[in-house]
C-alpha cells in the first residue's frame, strides 16, 4: 500500500514580513537611543552609583535594545 505524502512548497517572503523586520528594527533603535540618552545625561557620580562607567553605555544601550528594554 503506498502512501501519498503532500509536501507543502516554501513560502515566497511576505511584503508584512519584511514591514515586521524594519518596525522592530526601528523600535529596537529607539530603545537604544533613549538607553544611550538617558544614560548619557548622568552625571559620572550617577553612573558610578549605579555601576556603570561612561564607556558602557553604548553596549548597554544595545543589551536595551535587544531584550527589548525601555
Amino acid at each position: 500500500m503506498a502512501t501519498n505524502r503532500i509536501v507543502a512548497a516554501p513560502s515566497a517572503p511576505r511584503f508584512d514580513q519584511g514591514f515586521d523586520h524594519i518596525a522592530t528594527s526601528w523600535r529596537r533603535w529607539r530603545v537604544a537611543n533613549r538607553t544611550r540618552s538617558a544614560l548619557a545625561a548622568l552625571s559620572d557620580r550617577e553612573l558610578a552609583d549605579l555601576g556603570i562607567e561612561r564607556h558602557d553605555i553604548p553596549r548597554i544601550a544595545r543589551e536595551a535594545a535587544r531584550n527589548g528594554q525601555a
